[in-house]
Order: C-alpha cells, then structure tokens, then sequence
C-alpha cells in the first residue's frame, strides 16, 4: 500500500485488536486519530474511541482502560505530550502496557510544528520504553512490534514509538502490510491480562482491576515503599533488551524484515575511523552518503539506534570501541550542556580503554533538512580533524546560520 506515516501507524494500530483509543488531535499526529476514527465509524473494528478535550485526558482514559485490562493507544506531539507528561509518570509506574504513537515535533517557543526531537528528549525519564523509526515501514512494523513488547509478562511497561514529523508523518511510501489475521496470531489475539504470584495470595493474581479479586492502584506511597517500586521499574527495564530482540526476530521470520538486532543497526562500522551515530529519519540521509563516501575510500560508518530507554550501553560500547571518532547526530538541544543523546554516548564508552574521540553535532532543530551536502561536508572535515588529533569544540550546530 501507499500510505504516510500516520495513516501506516493507524492501520497498525488496527490490526492490533485495540480495546480503546483515547484522541486528542494536534498537529502533524493528527492523521492518526482521524484515520482511526474512520475505521470505528464504518464499523471495521470493535474498538472504543474516547474523543477528550486534552492530551492530559487522553492518557488518562488510556490509564483507566489498561487497568481494567484492555489493550490501550493514543498518539500526540510536542505540547500535547508535554501536557500529558504527569500522566506518562503515572502510566509507568503502575505497570501499564500502553503505546502511544509520538509523532516529533519541537517544543515552543517559538511555536513551530516541525520535526525534532525535543519532545522525545522531554519524557525520556518517565519510565517509557522509547523506540525510532526511520521510515514509514519500520512505523508500521515497530506500532505492532510495541504491543508484544509491551504486554511481555518480563515487561509490563509502556512504549513509545518514535516517527518524525511531515517528514514521515506526512510523506507517501509503498509499504507492505501483513493480512489481519496474521497480526492477530503475532499478538496472541486481544491482550491477555499479565498474572504475577504475590506473597499474600497462594495464587496468580491478574494485574487488572477486578470486583472479584480487588487490587490498589496509585496508592499513597510513602518513604516506606515508594525507594523499592520505583526500583522495581528499573529492574523491568533490564529485561526489555532480551524482549526487543526477541520480537525483532520473530518478526523477521514473519516478514523478512528485521532491524539490526532491534536495538542497534550498525552499517560499515567494522572497520570505520569515522562513525556517526543517529536516531529516526535523518538516518536514512546519513546512510546514503556513508555509503557513497566509502566508494571513494574513506572508513566510515554509521549506528542507527532504534532504541533510546532503556538505553544499550553495553551494545553501544562495544559497536563503537573500535572507533577514532564518533560523531553523535541529534535533534535536539539542551541548553546550558550537550545533546541528550551525547551525554549517553559518552557515558557508554567512558569505560573504554581506548575510547573514541566524541563531537556532538546538532541539527535540523525546527525542522530544517539535513541535506547530504552538509553530512557529507562534516565527514570530511572531521577527517581532516583526525589528521591534527584535534576535536574542539564538542558541541557543534550543523547548519545553523551564524
């Protein structure tokens, strides 16, 4: 089919046997609630659609239903996630397997409806898991990968799939989707409530709201136990890795298509000086010219990371320790210190014997093009750099007029 972005994510999202979806539009995200509604109004799934008069709503309505044991989604951008940033908190840490389509737009101000990621950047403490797609295809895939995810017992946390704004959100590609049936079957059909053993009951209890078997949400948590659930969160974290990969894989075995491991996908970087590392879109830009640049001879190479939270350290260091210098390509700036995602670059090769030289390069901020020209222009001066052994400044702008 030929879709946009949106419209792949709504019929992902369709075929995913959702109980309820909660819709607040706003700007470029827009597509895909009206789209769904579409689908519920001519009676092509058996959904509840909850139209609210906020983001802030919508994820609370999403809340509710994935207590009670449904399968939950909404989808929003830039302010609207930023309005509903008290909620994501809540949505985490109560365990709920809701996924939410971020179609990334900057923050105001100024006001702007345009791509980056610095609302990403703004929920990346939340307990999220946060996935990127690159393309309209991987939009799809990644929609209905993100409920598997979700819903693994090992898990039981919210997920977040990451498309860049008008540049996928907005842009036609042919893309293959697979028959309902068999995302039916991928998914086990409509979501099967989670049972945990518990010290206080002799048997599996299901982690929903039940009149007959009663359960506590949101408690008031004090000193005495808040320190041990909050960590409880980050020992779910540790097991989404092993969960990523394994869904990558068996949705290659369905589709013929797989993306790196599920959290890295390294291109050219085995025996790379140069390596860029990048999220969403804009890698697909840094692909095309990384591979015209070795034809001419020169050893770079580039790591697409899908996943940002939980983030791979591990795997990051070691696709990288090889490296001279990696220059880490982001959407998103924060003032007064470096990119987020620099900062966690950094982090992961801190303990490296030999680490890589690191330059933190800021682009498309508002949704300006990363052109190949530019990219290109970069490689070849940070080689040139390598020559002197020199890297200053870290924090560069690239494209920016000065």
């Amino acid at each position: 089919m030929t879709v946009n972005g949106d419209e792949a994510v709504a019929y992902a999202v369709k075929q995913s046997l959702v109980d309820v979806v909660a819709a607040y539009p706003i700007t470029p995200q827009t597509i895909i609630v009206e789209k769904f509604s579409e689908f519920v109004a001519d009676g092509e799934v058996k959904t509840e659609f909850i139209p609210v008069e906020s983001e802030h709503s919508a994820m609370s309505a999403c809340v509710g239903a994935a207590a009670a044991g449904a399968r939950a989604f909404t989808a929003t951008s830039a302010q609207g996630l930023a309005l509903m940033v008290e909620v994501l908190y809540i949505a985490s840490a109560l365990r709920l397997p809701i996924v939410m389509a971020v179609v990334n737009r900057a923050l105001s101000a100024p006001i702007n409806i345009h791509n980056d990621h610095s609302d990403a950047y703004l929920m990346r403490d939340s307990g999220w898991i946060q996935l990127f797609a690159e393309n309209v295809q991987e939009a799809y895939d990644t929609t209905i990968q993100a409920f598997k995810i979700a819903e693994d017992e090992r898990v039981l946390l919210p997920v977040a799939v990451n498309l860049d704004g008008f540049f996928l959100s907005h842009t036609l590609e042919n893309i293959y989707m697979l028959p309902d049936e068999v995302v039916h079957e991928f998914l086990g059909g409509y979501r099967k409530v989670s049972k945990v053993k518990v010290d206080y009951f002799d048997e599996e209890v299901p982690l929903a709201l039940n009149p007959a078997r009663p359960l506590s949400f949101g408690n008031l948590d004090l000193y005495d136990f808040y320190f041990e659930h909050k960590v409880q969160q980050v020992e779910a974290m540790k097991n989404v890795p092993e969960v990523v990969r394994e869904v990558n894989e068996e949705w290659f075995k369905l589709t013929g298509r797989r993306y790196g491991d599920g959290i890295l996908d390294p291109f050219e970087v085995e025996d790379a000086d140069v390596v860029l590392v990048g999220m969403g879109s804009g890698v697909g830009t840094m692909r095309s010219v990384v591979r015209r640049l070795r034809k001419e001879g020169l050893k770079v190479g580039l790591v697409k990371l899908r996943m940002f939270r939980p983030f791979p350290f591990k795997e990051v260091a070691e696709v990288l320790k090889n490296a001279k210098v990696v220059a880490v390509m982001e959407k998103g700036i924060s003032p007064g210190s470096y990119g987020p995602l620099f900062l966690e670059i950094n982090t992961a090769l801190y303990d490296l014997k030999n680490r890589p030289a690191l330059v933190n390069y800021i682009y498309g901020l508002g949704g300006r093009d990363l052109v190949p020209d530019l990219v290109e222009g970069m490689i070849r001066g940070l080689f040139k750099e390598l020559e002197k052994g020199v890297f200053e400044p870290k924090l560069r702008y690239l494209g920016v007029r000065e």
